[in-house]
Order: C-alpha cells, then sequence, then structure tokens
C-alpha cells in the first residue's frame, strides 16, 4: 500500500551529523554532543522527520519511498541564522577603508555614518527595490545550507519605514526557500533628526515604546524586540525601559550586549530572561557568570569582530566551560559583516573561538534554533522535527570548518522542500 503521504529517503551519507537531543539549547559539555554517526539516513513525510534509521531499516520500513542519494557526502540539519540585518540598501565598502585609516566604528557613526548611512539609504528607495536586494541576498546565505534565517529591522529608524522593514521581511517569508523570523530593531540608533533637538533622545524613546511596538504587535510583524546596548548608543536603563514596553505588547527581548565595550549588557539581557544577548565580544566575566546561570543564549557574532580588526573576539570557551550556551551566526549587514558564506563561521568558531567542531555545529544548529525560540521545531534531525536538511560535499563532519571560504552545501531541503540541489 502507498503512503499516504509521500515519503523521501536520504541515503548513502558518509556521515550523518543529527545534532539530536533535547529540544532545548545545549549547555556547557553538552555543546561537544553533536550525535555523528555513519550508515544513517533520514525518512521525511511531508514537512517532517520520521525516521532516522540505517539505510537497510528506512528502505524495509518505507518501501515505495522517493529516494535521494547523499553521495557518499555529510548529511547535516539545516543552519540556524540567528542574528541578520539582511534589509538594506547600498554597500557601505568606503568604511573599510576609514577603519583601516584608523578612525573607529563610533567615530565614524559620529560623523553620520554607520548604521546613519544605511537609513539614508534605505529610506530613498522603495519597497519593490529592497524585496529584490534581499531576495538575491537571503539566496546566497540559503546556498550556504542555511534553512532559518532571523531578520532584524533598524535601518527605517522611523515608524513608518521601521514598519515598512518589517511588512518587507514578511512579503520575503514568501519569496524563497527558507524560514524568516522578523526582530524589531527600531532602537538601532538615536535617528539624527532626533539627536539635534532637544529632548530628542527622550521623544524617540517615547516613539518607540508608545507608537512603533503597539503597531508592530497589532500587524504581528516581528517576534522579537532587539536593542543595542553600549556605551554611546542605548544605555542599560533606557534598554530595559525599551524590552520592558515591548515585552508589554507580546515581543520576546532580544539584545546587542557589550560588542565593544563592557557596558552591563549582558547583565541585563540575563536579568530580564531575554532570548539571546548578541556579540558579547566586550563582556565582563560577572555577565559570563550571568549568562551561564540563564536561559539567555549568548550569540556570538565572530566574523564581525574579523572584519572591524579589531583583533578581539568574544571567550567563546570561557562562556561554554561556565555551563553558558553559546550559538553562532553571521551578522550579515552591511556595514561590519557583509558574509553571505555562513560556513565561514563555523570556520570562524573554530579559529578564533577556539571551539571544536562538534560546539560550531550545535551552535549554528541546536543554539541558533534556541536563540529564536525554535528548538523544538528545527536545527537537529530528529523524529518530529522539520525536514531542515543539507547535504555539504564533504565526507567528515569536521571537514566544512576545515575548507574556509569554500561553497561545499550539495543542495538543502526546508520542510521537506527542495531549497536548491547542484547536480
Amino acid at each position: 500500500m502507498a503512503d499516504a503521504v509521500p515519503t523521501t529517503l536520504f541515503l548513502n551519507a558518509a556521515q550523518t551529523i543529527t545534532c539530536a537531543g533535547p529540544g532545548r539549547a545545549r549547555r556547557g559539555a553538552e555543546m561537544a554532543e553533536a550525535g555523528v554517526v555513519a550508515g544513517a539516513g533520514v525518512a521525511v513525510q511531508g514537512e517532517r522527520i520520521v525516521a532516522v534509521a540505517t539505510d537497510d531499516t528506512l528502505r524495509r520500513s518505507y518501501p515505495n519511498a522517493a529516494e535521494v542519494d547523499c553521495g557518499r557526502r555529510l548529511l547535516a540539519p539545516g543552519f540556524v541564522d540567528s542574528h541578520t540585518h539582511a534589509v538594506f540598501g547600498g554597500a557601505r565598502f568606503a568604511e573599510q577603508e576609514l577603519r583601516a585609516s584608523g578612525v573607529p566604528y563610533m567615530e565614524i557613526a559620529r560623523r553620520g555614518g554607520g548604521i546613519h548611512s544605511s537609513v539614508r539609504d534605505l529610506r530613498a528607495r522603495n519597497d519593490d527595490e529592497l524585496l529584490d536586494l534581499t531576495v538575491a541576498r537571503l539566496g546566497r546565505l540559503a546556498a550556504g545550507g542555511v534553512t532559518t534565517i532571523e531578520v532584524k529591522s533598524g535601518y527605517g529608524l522611523t515608524v513608518h519605514d521601521e514598519l515598512r522593514t518589517l511588512r518587507i521581511i514578511r512579503r520575503l517569508a514568501g519569496e524563497g526557500p527558507w524560514r524568516l523570523v522578523a526582530t524589531c530593531l527600531g532602537a538601532h540608533e538615536i535617528p539624527l533628526e532626533y539627536r539635534d533637538r532637544p529632548g530628542g533622545r527622550e521623544a524617540w524613546i517615547d516613539t518607540l515604546c508608545t507608537e512603533l511596538y503597539p503597531q508592530v504587535a497589532a500587524e504581528r510583524l516581528a517576534a522579537f524586540a532587539d536593542v543595542f546596548c553600549e556605551p554611546g548608543v542605548f544605555t542599560v536603563d533606557e534598554a530595559r525601559r525599551l524590552l520592558t514596553a515591548a515585552r508589554g505588547y507580546g515581543l520576546l527581548p532580544k539584545l546587542h550586549a557589550d560588542e565593544l565595550h563592557d557596558g552591563g549588557a549582558a547583565l541585563l539581557a540575563a536579568d530580564i530572561g531575554a532570548a539571546s544577548a548578541d556579540h558579547l565580544a566586550a563582556i565582563a566575566p560577572a555577565g559570563m557568570t550571568a549568562l551561564a546561570a540563564s536561559d539567555t543564549v549568548a550569540t556570538l557574532l565572530p566574523a564581525t569582530m574579523l572584519f572591524l580588526g579589531t583583533g578581539r573576539q568574544a571567550p567563546a570557551r570561557q562562556l561554554i566551560e561556565a555551563g553558558g550556551a553559546v550559538a553562532l551566526a553571521s551578522d550579515f549587514n552591511p556595514g561590519t559583516s557583509p558574509l553571505q558564506s555562513f560556513p565561514l563561521v563555523l570556520t570562524l568558531g573554530v579559529s578564533q573561538l577556539r571551539m571544536s567542531a562538534a560546539e560550531v555545529w550545535i551552535a549554528a544548529t541546536v543554539n541558533g534554533a534556541a536563540a529564536l525560540g525554535l528548538a523544538t521545531i528545527t536545527g537537529q534531525l530528529a523524529v518530529g522535527y522539520r525536514a531542515d536538511l543539507a547535504i555539504h560535499d564533504v565526507e567528515d563532519y569536521r571537514e566544512l570548518p576545515y575548507w574556509f571560504g569554500e561553497r561545499l552545501c550539495a543542495g538543502s531541503w526546508m520542510d521537506g522542500r527542495a531549497c536548491h540541489v547542484t547536480p
């Protein structure tokens, strides 16, 4: 008898890295357990995984199934990129030269560059142009095996343009083979027009709390609210006020935390139960202890610090050894991480953050999903999970971080549907 729902078997893998385990973030030593097995395949019915077993067992159990030949390559969960700023207009390559000449990031911002240059650019473009630009960028991320992508607003910095960006993200969800999670980052900066008037800073914060967040919630445009909590941007007290207001409208808190200076943002993230605290290159020991004792995921963005040329990275090893949950993400954005090849993040996790290959796989799948509240849905090859899979043209899971800069994803599937397959 034919199966009621069409079944597809993924067979003939050299290795299968399942990342299987609890439907939550993996912490501390748990991150070293990536579930690497040989001779195992995956059965998919509709959108979900229904079995992980030997090839022979799957063929006996599903004799009428279609088959995908993994070609003695690596079968893995789709990556979860849990921190991007993918909706923007033009590139900001001129700033790279400024930084190389010694102009600091915050000084570039003070001069009206940085985030503010992207704000001016986005405001001048129409929705269709932004949509087309972003579709192409997300397509390049997906081509590296990414099946779930978080996308933030934050380059609008008016109520109108923030809502416009979030509506574009909602349109993007139907434009390609990816699962998108939207985050409202109206608190990315104080808009220049507010900085230039008395009381403007307070007025923008009030606008976010009383105008933007309620409208975002009313249209269900985002799952999260984020704040760039950094000396010179938003203070800890301001971030607490903003995220408390956002939570009142059902938006879960996230934080850009302690990226360039220790401002106590990691402590705030742990205290308010943020889904994630992101960046953390300048986190203090007290912040690490607080995150390790909390449910907040420490999302590290090594490509950003590499591109900025700081010579410093987040203390991944200390966070893991303290019992924290570490995720890895691209921070794809036009100014500080124009990275569209996600596997390079794994390379940097090993070579720059001193994580093991197993740890970076968990950080880029299970823990990325946990940072988005999706740990029971995606991020692992296990029965009941979404059929988000990728085949990489390597035989061993440790090879993908090793061949840095290479594009080795041979195919990916989201909810059981083919995203792209290389012949």
